[in-house]
């Protein structure tokens, strides 16, 4: 009897490798759980679609904002027509509507593009100001068109 307990002490010896396959799942969890949690790198574009519902809207001409230089500061002009910071949306809204009177004021405002256009020694003050003021009063496509400084 001696030696079938010590053939059954040799059987039980603990085994010398470790187990691997709990670490594995550990490891393919926490994989996943950062692959989830992880930003995903995106670039946005926006795109100017046109809606469904307004087909005629995205066909309006670009209304063009300028600020000249002038002694006591600047002139403002929309569509070479000149006005004041006061009268801006009044004047674009008008400008707008008179290429093309079938437009609502929605789609004006949605999808009237306005341009401004900026002398180079214009104080860019005076550009943000003219932007708030459009923004502000609804218009939606607000942009500032850049020029070469070394073009003129």
């Amino acid at each position: 009897m001696a030696s079938s307990a010590a053939r059954m002490r040799a059987h039980m010896q603990p085994a010398a490798e470790p187990n691997v396959i709990p670490f594995i799942d550990v490891l393919l969890v926490l994989l996943i759980i950062f692959m989830v949690t992880a930003p995903k790198p995106t670039v946005d574009l926006r795109l100017d679609l046109p809606r469904a519902d307004h087909g005629g809207a995205s066909l309006i001409e670009p209304t063009i904002v300028e600020l000249r230089e002038d002694a006591i500061g600047y002139r403002l002009f929309v569509g070479g027509a000149e006005t004041t910071l006061e009268l801006l949306a009044q004047r674009t809204f008008e400008h707008i509507l008179a290429a093309d009177p079938a437009l609502e004021r929605e789609d004006i405002l949605a999808e009237g593009r306005v341009f401004i256009r900026a002398d180079l020694d214009v104080a860019y003050q005076n550009v943000v100001s003219v932007t708030d003021t459009l923004q502000d009063h609804g218009f939606e496509k607000v942009a500032i068109a850049a020029q070469n400084a070394d073009a003129e």
